[in-house]
């Protein structure tokens, strides 16, 4: 058992020798002799960040002087435009679409086929009511002058038998 355990131990040190190298190379690669030494520096940096937190407020106004350093600007939102307003307008001329969704009734076809026909009945309708209508108050006002004429006509003979008679 014990040479298990130093044979998992010994392939252990060996990967992380290997993972090590492997490390080494890949910063060697990635960032030349300049950008190494700003490497440790922003790794010392971090450091010191951590050591020494800053409390950062982004809701709370702080009353100590001291802390209000530590505020966040408020962040600059873009601007909205909205779609729909710069969008021109659609023609009235086309068709509503909430038409063509809507579950028609079933005779929906014969009903427009014969509206011509029926839109052309009701003028005729309406046309023969006004004339039906005018024959009606011609009769009205023919009767009323006809009884006050007669009316008339009867008061004259009266008062020339009056006077007559």
């Amino acid at each position: 058992m014990a040479t298990e355990e130093e044979s998992i131990e010994q392939a252990a040190a060996l990967r992380r020798e290997r993972l090590k190298a492997l490390k080494a190379a890949q910063e060697l690669l990635n960032a030349p002799d300049e950008d190494s030494s700003q490497a440790a520096e922003n790794q010392t940096d971090d450091t010191n960040e951590e050591n020494n937190p800053s409390m950062k407020f982004r809701n709370y106004v702080p009353h100590d002087k001291q802390l209000q350093e530590g505020k966040v600007a408020p962040p600059v939102l873009p601007k909205f435009e909205d779609p729909v307003a710069a969008a021109p307008p659609a023609s009235e001329e086309k068709e509503d679409p909430f038409v063509n969704i809507a579950p028609k009734k079933p005779n929906w076809d014969l009903r427009r086929d014969v509206q011509k026909k029926l839109d052309k009945l009701e003028r005729r309708t309406q046309k023969a009511i006004f004339k039906l209508m005018g024959k009606q108050i011609k009769l009205f006002l023919l009767h009323i002058l006809a009884d006050t004429y007669v009316g008339h006509i009867g008061h004259r003979a009266t008062r020339t038998r009056k006077t007559v008679g």
